[in-house]
């Protein structure tokens, strides 16, 4: 019994010295993708991440971000913001002392939690149906891609999201589609 729960407490503590924390924020610059001719639109995203290592290349990297995305056209602004859970894996190259190149990539989802769309003067929800609404669809996922400049405990982050999921029903209907610069800092 003692030799199973001391297995147990090394198996923890193996695993609990695998993981570390952070912290980000950054500036988002996104726009639609299909049919929709619209134009960027400056936003920014915060949240917080953990790294489980498997080896000192290989890690997983999932995060919780609030993120503003959206896009304008003419007088039009679509301002949606989401809760996002991208899970990344990542592969961390040294190049110097306490310096790493980190590459990484995997698939985001997000929910859409609230968000306006500005029309001239008047204000609209953006997610959901009605006469009051714009009518785009809460949910959204897609794959990240992205890079990384580690200087002992802070980095700076280059990202992409490229969305799958429609934002609306029908061809040619708009996704999501966002690059974003951040900065962060590791616990």
């Amino acid at each position: 019994m003692k030799k199973g729960l001391i297995f147990v407490l090394f198996a923890l503590v193996s695993i609990v010295s695998q993981i570390s924390w952070n912290a980000k924020v950054g500036m988002n610059m996104s726009n639609f993708t299909g049919d929709m001719d619209t134009d960027m639109r400056i936003g920014f995203n915060v949240g917080v991440g953990m790294e489980y290592q498997f080896s000192d290349m290989w890690s997983i990297q999932p995060s919780l971000m609030f993120t503003q995305k959206g896009a304008k056209q003419d007088e039009v602004k679509m301002n949606p913001m989401y809760l996002e859970i991208p899970v990344l894996a990542a592969a961390r190259f040294a190049i110097a002392d306490n310096q790493n190149i980190v590459v990484k990539a995997g698939p985001y989802f997000a929910f859409g939690i609230a968000g306006k769309c500005k029309i001239g003067d008047e204000k609209i929800d953006f997610f959901g149906d009605g006469d009051d609404q714009f009518g785009a669809k809460r949910f959204d996922a897609g794959l990240g891609v992205g890079v990384a400049y580690e200087i002992n405990k802070f980095f700076i982050d280059l990202s992409g999201e490229f969305g799958l999921a429609k934002l609306a029903d029908g061809d040619g209907a708009p996704k999501n589609m966002n690059f974003s610069i951040g900065v962060g800092y590791k616990f």
